[in-house]
């Protein structure tokens, strides 16, 4: 674990700020919400139990859910993730807050009040005092609570500490996962700790730390928009979850790089799923990212575009390309391997059982899939599957990586996978034969909006050298070494376009 964390400490402490920043800024914005709110409930008895019953509603509501919905009116990303965690944040700073207040003896209100003072002073003198270590208290949970959700923000590109969590599950590296939930762990405990110890510290004391915190907060959050001297050109490449799109992302990086040294090149990795992408790519908040052409006339056209069973490369892609056009979005040339879907079982139970087409499937007793929500999903997934085979077996959504922890501890025995996936060849899998042609072709190519491939033909000249290339055995081989040899992502591109003289 030591030696994952030398090798990714740059990408660890950039995870590690992100983290910080997303924590600080929620919970500075939820105290500036509720603690005002909880005052005003604290003279407004009737509305109190309303307001307490609304942000209790907000606790349960599951963070997918939320930035799921957040997604359309915002998009992806910072703003997505710092509202949902504002969110989670509310309760526990307002009912600690309106208990503090509420909590305060009568008696000694009555003795402000006997004192003339009145009610803004009775606030700021007494009341707040008393109720201060209830509200400290409700900041600190709200702080833990935060730090730990906000590890979901990777899932829609806001980064932080889920980053390492999340490419852990993927490439089955408990390393990465050790140490993005044991820094976050240790970040709740000295984000916990740390306000204890500015609580405790004298009055101007308190005030020059806090003062302190705020502004080298303040400037780490301003610094990245401060404009700098660039590279006459920066764009942003990023990629879905798993290794294939990381090594097809750094090998767009390295094209481009050599056709056009100057051009700065930002990587956004396990950037999250097709949706996420596609929104960040038609924002403008990425330039490029790979997709695969049956995905595009799948999920990208409404409705779904039905091809002709067992339509060829060339018909998919040109579906594709249309698909794509039509939303202002350019496809390039797409490489060789197909990277469709398949059905998988163990190689001991296809053997046992004589099972060699997905509709064997019918003689499989106690059958059990685990599949992705995705596939679940998806007309060109289990619906369409069952429907052409005639099948009828019992499903559990799973995440894609832990699907096959799940075959691998015999919860499960029928997965839905990737041609090229590695993990056929980790857990010993057999793809059975998609006999009826159901699945359509996937052939992986770079979407750009339509604009940037105009302005930038160099650019969409380099990655079009990959046209062709890479067979279902090269990419196989290449995730096999990501997620089994734990092997860079970068590293394995460039040797695969240096073998294959595409890189100088």
């Amino acid at each position: 674990m030591w030696g994952t964390l030398i090798a990714r400490h740059t990408q660890f402490f950039a995870a590690l700020w992100q983290h910080i920043q997303l924590t600080v800024s929620a919970v500075v914005i939820a105290a500036l919400i509720a603690i005002p709110l909880a005052i005003w409930a604290e003279r407004h008895g009737r509305y109190a139990e309303w307001l307490l019953q609304i942000t209790s509603i907000f606790q349960t509501l599951p963070s997918l859910a939320i930035l799921g919905l957040l997604i359309p009116l915002v998009g992806i990303g910072t703003p997505a993730a710092l509202i949902a965690l504002v969110i989670y944040a509310l309760l526990p700073i307002f009912q600690n807050t309106y208990l503090g207040l509420t909590g305060v003896d009568p008696g000694v209100l009555d003795g402000g009040r006997a004192l003339g003072l009145p009610r803004r002073l009775l606030l700021r003198k007494i009341q707040i005092p008393l109720a201060m270590p209830s509200i400290i208290a409700g900041i600190r949970t709200a702080t833990v609570l935060i730090i730990g959700t906000a590890t979901l923000a990777s899932l829609i590109g806001a980064g932080g500490l889920g980053d390492f969590i999340l490419l852990g599950i993927d490439r089955n590296n408990t390393n990465l996962i050790l140490i993005g939930a044991l820094a976050s762990a240790l970040l709740a405990i000295v984000g916990g700790l740390m306000i204890t110890f500015v609580v405790n510290l004298s009055g101007w004391l308190r005030k020059s730390v806090v003062s302190i915190l705020i502004l080298l907060f303040v400037g780490g959050s301003i610094l990245p928009l401060i404009p700098q001297k660039q590279a006459p050109q920066t764009i942003t490449i990023a990629g879905k979850l798993g290794s294939e799109p990381e090594i097809l992302i750094n090998m767009y990086a390295a094209l481009i790089k050599q056709a056009q040294p100057n051009t700065k090149i930002e990587l956004r990795p396990n950037f999250g799923v097709t949706t996420f992408l596609s929104s960040a790519l038609k924002s403008s908040k990425i330039d490029i990212y790979p997709e695969f052409t049956g995905t595009i006339t799948e999920s990208f056209a409404k409705p779904a575009i039905k091809l002709p069973a067992g339509a060829d490369a060339k018909t998919t892609y040109e579906a594709a390309k249309d698909v794509a056009a039509k939303q202002g979005l350019f496809l390039t040339q797409p490489m060789r391997f197909n990277d469709t879907y398949a059905i998988a079982v163990p190689i001991k139970v296809a053997k046992q059982y004589d099972l060699k087409t997905i509709g064997d499937l019918k003689h499989l007793p106690n059958a059990k899939a685990g599949m992705t929500a995705e596939f679940l999903d998806r007309s060109d997934g289990m619906p369409g599957i069952e429907k052409t085979y005639n099948l009828n077996i019992p499903t559990v959504s799973l995440d894609p990586a832990i699907r096959y922890h799940a075959m691998n501890q015999k919860q499960i025995n029928v997965v839905d996978a990737y041609s090229t996936d590695s993990q056929l060849v980790e857990y010993k899998l057999q793809a059975l034969n998609d006999d009826r042609h159901f699945f359509p072709i996937y052939q992986g190519a770079a979407l750009m909006k339509n604009s940037f491939a105009t302005q930038n033909p160099k650019i969409v000249a380099a990655i079009n050298r990959l046209t062709g290339k890479i067979s279902n055995s090269d990419m196989q081989k290449m995730n096999y070494a990501v997620n089994v040899k734990h092997e860079s992502a970068g590293q394995v591109a460039k040797h695969y376009l240096t073998t294959h003289n595409l890189l100088k």
